[in-house]
């Protein structure tokens, strides 16, 4: 039975079509490319085959950008034998390499710099002047050149300490400078190496391990191993040609300038490049459309786990006392004993004393069962066929029958549909896109079985000699089935004005419990005045504009098709003609008007309404009276108040007037008088007070009742 082991699976390859069928892979056990997936996830499937026996190590280079897609998804199918491990390079080999050095990867920028890094080590200089000495320093100085144009120049000094003391000379006036052991000069040497892999190193090489089958005789023979992986990719593209038959002119007419149907050769046609690194020889290609959902991990990148720090245990440092002699005790008691030798001799709990059970010699730590053993192999993960994949994962797959050759940086155009589709001309008014002109459109229907992905489409007119350029358009996706409005250019033989008018309209009108309920309805009402070409009929399709919470309610015949923004409402406008079409927005909603929050004006006003029933008119006139008379009580009352406080204000102004006139005067007795005046008008005014105060809660209780009374 066929085994397979599936290190990782994407839901790309869930969409992927059946691998075609074929005697063998490539020879010599070497991977080859043979199947391409573009996705417009913006990735890519990619699918080597190698024919091996027995066991098997395949290597497989991808680009070092790709690595972390390739650990994230790579797949590995053995028809008869197992998988074993896939062995790639350190994601830093440079850095290990300078792990151990005395130098690092910085230093070698510069002389100056791997020479001061190299302090200590012994150089020998050659040239005229020849010296042995060990590195101290390399400062860097500055120097006039020679001239008066004040020109400087950047020098490096090199002390160096020899058997005859310190000596110096000039790193750039050297011939000849080497370090005299042969394994520091060994050092340099292999970092240099590094360094100049690490500037080749835009690719990864992985070690596939493939192992024989366990049957002696099915491991002799060969079997054939697949890997796949899914690596990032630039999106594929769609665009589309729609070549209209002769008589189907650019305004939207048939023959003799009738509007009319018909149909239009569509030809599809993906256009991808090939950016993954290495050339596409005679490789299988699929190109699938659809919303996957792709996602990116760092998984090539070292992480390393913070973890706390815990200070070093240093134990402090004991200084003894000094002996002053001991004296013998009359009685014998036990001596005292310090807290921490208490402690000791304390009996401890068992279960903080108990030691650790040992563990047996030659027991491990962990029981990991062989690889291959008599348990089995991991369990295989199931891999769906194309059509399931496809179905479930709302794609589209477009496969070319023939193999495919692409060189690396190279751009394919690969056809992916050629149907004759129905079509038909329609002017599509669309206020947003022009205010006065409709635009000249066709309706693509896709009769098909397969849905077309979106895209640029050109529209071509074609007589039986030639064919004429007509304009472009944007095609969404386009089930199976289904239908789109594709514009390509403007009408100018057909004109639209518009006319918006709003009103509201009374439905419904009650009272209860003291509340006016209003059932409104807003109305929104756009004429669309179309006027004709003068020389052929027109099929025009009016966009009106929907609004949450409305509802269209002319015109009433039939239900219009309906966009998420829009209404689509078919006219049809004969030849030098002038057709009227009027769109009608409602909106229901209700006003709630508590009565006695309104003034006697407010309640008047809504009473005037010619809209309302008699009968509630009526009510409302009736209210607006008592709310008047409320009203009216309430002025009184106001009135009273403000002359009680400005006589208050007169006797306290007449009672410090009477504290500076003299006793028993004339002007302190007409004081006195017009203050017991004052007094008797306060009492009035207290009377008239409490009557007006008792009369408009009377007026406010009638109103009150007759409100609440009130059901219409």
């Amino acid at each position: 039975m066929t085994r397979a082991i599936l290190l990782a699976s994407t839901a790309l390859l869930m969409a992927a079509p059946a691998a075609l069928a074929a005697t063998g892979g490539p020879a010599g056990g070497q991977l080859a490319l043979t199947r391409v997936l573009l996705s417009t996830g913006g990735v890519g499937y990619f699918e080597y085959e190698a024919t091996v026996s027995g066991d098997a190590d395949l290597s497989l280079e991808v680009r070092r950008d790709q690595v972390d897609d390739v650990l994230k998804s790579i797949v590995v199918y053995d028809d008869k034998g197992g998988v074993g491990t896939i062995a790639l390079p350190g994601a830093e080999p440079l850095d290990t390499a300078f792990r151990e050095l005395p130098f690092s990867a910085g230093d070698l920028t510069s002389p100056a710099a791997l020479l001061n890094a190299m302090r200590g080590a012994e150089v020998t200089t050659g040239g005229s002047r020849q010296l042995t000495g060990r590195l101290m320093s390399v400062t860097e100085e500055t120097v006039r050149l020679p001239g008066n144009d004040g020109a400087t120049t950047t020098r490096h000094r090199v002390t160096l300490m020899t058997a005859e003391g310190l000596r110096q000379l000039v790193l750039e006036d050297a011939d000849a400078l080497r370090f005299t052991d042969p394994a520091v000069q060994a050092q340099i040497d292999r970092a240099l190496s590094a360094v100049a892999d690490n500037a080749r190193r835009e690719r990864r090489r992985l070690s596939v391990h493939s192992r024989a089958p366990q049957d002696g005789q099915a491991a002799a023979g060969e079997r054939r191993v697949r890997v796949g992986y899914v690596a990032e990719m630039p999106l594929w593209k769609a665009t589309y040609r729609l070549s209209l038959g002769t008589g189907q002119g650019q305004n939207g007419q048939g023959q003799n300038g009738q509007a009319g149907k018909g149909s239009g050769a569509l030809q599809g046609w993906a256009v991808l490049e090939n950016l993954s690194g290495e050339d596409w020889s005679n490789v299988d290609l699929t190109v699938v459309s659809g919303n996957p959902v792709t996602l990116r991990q760092a998984l090539y990148t070292p992480y390393f786990v913070e973890r706390p720090e815990v200070p070093v245990e240093v134990l402090g440092r004991v200084l003894p006392s000094a002996d002053e002699g001991a004296v013998t005790l009359n009685d014998a008691r036990p001596a005292m004993r310090s807290q921490s030798e208490a402690s000791r001799a304390g009996a401890p709990p068992a279960a903080a004393m108990a030691a650790p059970a040992p563990v047996p010699m030659g027991e491990p730590l962990a029981k990991v069962a062989p690889y291959g053993s008599a348990a089995g192999t991991p369990a295989m993960a199931a891999v769906r066929g194309a059509e399931a994949g496809a179905a479930e994962g709302a794609q589209v797959l477009f496969h070319y029958p023939q193999p495919v050759s692409v060189p690396n940086g190279g751009t394919l155009m690969m056809p992916i549909a050629a149907a004759s589709l129905p079509v038909e001309r329609v002017a599509l008014y669309q206020p947003a896109a022009d205010a006065r002109h409709p635009l000249a459109s066709l309706r693509l229907r896709n009769d098909g079985d397969t849905a077309l992905p979106p895209g640029l489409l050109t529209f071509y007119d074609r007589d039986s000699a030639n064919s004429a350029y007509v304009g472009d358009a944007r095609m969404a996706t386009l089930p199976a089935g289904e239908s789109r409005l594709l514009s390509f250019a403007v009408d100018q033989a057909v004109t639209v004005d518009r006319e918006e008018k709003p009103s509201r309209r009374l439905s419904r009108a009650t009272i209860a419990d003291g509340v006016l309920t209003l059932s409104v309805v807003d109305r929104q009402s756009t004429t669309y005045n179309v006027a004709g070409a003068p020389d052929a009929d027109r099929d025009v399709v009016i966009e009106h504009p929907r609004r949450p919470g409305w509802e269209l309610a002319e015109p009433a015949n039939g239900k219009p098709e309906a966009t998420a923004t829009a209404y689509r409402l078919p006219l049809a406008v004969p030849a030098g003609k002038t057709v009227t079409l009027t769109a009608t927005l409602e909106r229901p909603r209700q006003e709630r008007i508590v009565l006695t929050d309104l003034t006697a004006d407010q309640i008047a006003a809504r009473a005037s309404a010619p809209e309302l029933p008699a009968e509630v008119r009526q009510a409302l006139t009736t209210l607006a009276g008592l709310r008047a008379a409320v009203a009216e009580k309430e002025r009184r009352i106001a009135e009273l108040e403000r002359e009680r406080a400005e006589r208050i204000a007169d006797q306290d102004r007449l009672r410090e007037n009477l504290k500076a006139l003299p006793a028993g005067s004339d002007l302190h007795k007409r004081t006195l008088a017009k203050m017991s005046e004052a007094e008797n008008r306060l009492d009035g005014l207290a009377r008239d007070l409490t009557t007006a105060r008792n009369e408009a809660e009377a007026a406010r209780q009638t109103l009150r009742e007759r409100v609440k009374a009130l059901a219409i």
